[in-house]
């Protein structure tokens, strides 16, 4: 049995998403600028997967823009949010130490052009608050964007509450919701949010694809130039394939989304009850405020680069934390922003399931752990010492 339990990081395409893009490969292959017949037949193909993603997120066709996927929608969120503040002549922005590093980069990028940013410290549980947010919004705040569902640890943030603070101090705030849309509830409109990144790829849709909420009125800076596509906002031509996949997929997991929140929430809890016998291990962020699929532990005396190889070794697909840093060796961001201790970060084991998990591969999964970790700490000096009282146990 092998078992792909890496879903945070990426998802398989579902079928019926691939029966969806198939015609757009081969047979309705126009260009969406052009006025002849094939061009406006992947216009109007177009313009049905733009108003079936609205109308799944509750906002209006116009204020959706497609995208090269989530890193890109977040890009283009806070350079825009930056942009209309600095116009204000406010250049203050305000975030979170556990973000993606799609935005933590393009918050770097801003500091070098003028701009204060103040990353807010989380939680023990993995959590900000709305008070959190609102003691650090300033008159020179121009833009707060905290992420909805961590992408390690799997904790979610009260958006709607950071949002209301938002519109009561009159800020813009962003969320990168792409652990979120396709797998909890999402609406822009509850959610109070201007702007809000998603990624067809974590639920069941094609890679390179994503959308930019952006709500009416909020003017997006360019970060792609070239050409009049998405409403002047996204030069480029339109990829027609990828953004029919993208509709079907969300589609789909919007279809049965209370069905399969139940049922993955159900293997989640029955995962963290199997890992947590481990000796002198630890689940990462708050119990009940985790998006259903994702479990993040930690197991004192072992290195998470050696439980993931020998973990696939024995058929388990698993991470140490972001898809997009897990050729570093550093210690997870995230869990030092949560205040754990380097050796401590060092051991983490990211597991994220969703509907197309089962029972016994959660099984599985509770069978090859323990025997991975008790096989690194036999072999481990490190462990030695702590078993053996020279050094205290951290957990």
């Amino acid at each position: 049995m092998y078992v792909y339990a890496d879903n945070a990081a990426t998802t398989s395409l579902s079928p019926k998403a691939l029966e969806a893009m198939l015609p757009y490969f081969t047979e309705v292959y126009g260009n969406a600028s052009s006025l002849h017949s094939p061009g406006q037949r992947a216009a109007e193909a177009l313009l049905r997967a733009r108003e079936t993603v609205a109308g799944i997120v509750n906002a209006d066709a116009r204020e959706i823009y497609f995208t090269g996927g989530g890193s890109e929608a977040d890009n283009q969120a806070i350079i825009s949010g930056a942009m209309i503040g600095a116009r204000k002549g406010k250049k203050h922005i305000i975030s979170t130490a556990f973000e993606h590093h799609a935005v933590l980069h393009t918050l770097d990028k801003l500091k070098k052009q003028g701009f204060e940013v103040t990353l807010l410290d989380v939680h023990e549980n993995g959590v900000v608050t709305a008070q959190d947010v609102a003691d650090a919004i300033r008159e020179d705040t121009a833009l707060v964007t905290v992420m909805m569902v961590n992408n390690e640890i799997g904790t979610v943030q009260p958006i709607a509450d950071i949002g209301a603070v938002c519109r009561e101090k009159g800020v813009l705030f962003h969320t990168d919701a792409v652990q979120a849309v396709g797998h909890i509830p999402v609406d822009v409109k509850a959610l109070n949010v201007d702007m809000l990144s998603m990624a067809a790829h974590k639920f069941h849709g094609p890679k390179g694809v994503g959308a930019l909420y952006a709500r009416k009125g909020v003017v997006l800076a360019n970060v792609i130039e070239g050409g009049q596509q998405e409403r002047g906002k996204r030069g480029g031509t339109e990829n027609i394939p990828g953004i029919v996949g993208m509709a079907a997929a969300l589609e789909e997991a919007a279809g049965d989304l209370d069905r399969d929140m139940a049922y993955v929430t159900g293997l989640r809890e029955k995962l963290i009850e199997g890992l947590s016998k481990i000796p002198h291990s630890k689940l990462n962020g708050d119990r009940e405020k985790r998006v259903p699929g994702t479990v993040n532990f930690c197991f004192e005396g072992i290195e998470g680069e050696s439980l993931l190889l020998l973990l696939d070794a024995k058929g388990v697909a698993a991470s140490s934390g972001s898809a997009c840093t897990s050729g570093s060796l550093d210690p997870s961001h995230v869990l030092l922003a949560l205040g754990l201790p380097h050796e401590i970060a060092h051991g983490s084991l990211r597991l994220s399931i969703d509907r197309m998990n089962t029972e016994e591969e959660i099984d599985h999964i509770i069978r090859s752990v323990p025997e991975v970790v008790d096989y690194l700490r036999n072999m481990s000096p490190v462990w030695d010492e702590l078993e053996r009282g020279l050094t205290p146990h951290l957990i």
